[in-house]
């Protein structure tokens, strides 16, 4: 063997305790992971970002309840541009199925007549 890996062989300690248990640190309670912190740390992150985002919002003149119907404004107006092709796709099936069915009928009538 060319390289030994094995370093608890040798008596040496494992580096940062990579070889046993005590490799994982403690897990973190339920609400830490899923806030992401201490809940004193991500409020006060949060804190600084709302008091940064306001002023900005501030400086451009925007207020919470016209950036609400902005976004209101705006999904509005992508649902009604939705709807539309969807009514022109709707009106060009109708119309090649006035034209497809009819043909596709006779073909299948001579079909079964042979």
């Amino acid at each position: 063997m060319l390289v030994d890996h094995d370093r608890r062989r040798h008596g040496a300690p494992p580096p940062n305790g990579a070889y046993g248990a005590e490799a994982y640190p403690p897990r973190a309670s339920a609400l830490r992971r899923f806030l992401g912190g201490s809940p004193a740390g991500v409020f006060l992150r949060l804190l600084f970002l709302s008091v940064l985002v306001g002023a900005f919002m501030s400086m451009l003149g925007l207020t919470p309840g016209r950036l609400f119907w902005h976004i209101y404004d705006s999904a509005r107006a992508l649902l009604e541009i939705g709807l539309a092709s969807l009514h022109d796709f709707g009106g060009w099936i109708v119309a090649g199925a006035v034209v497809v069915i009819p043909l596709w009928l006779i073909s299948r009538l001579f079909a079964a007549s042979r």
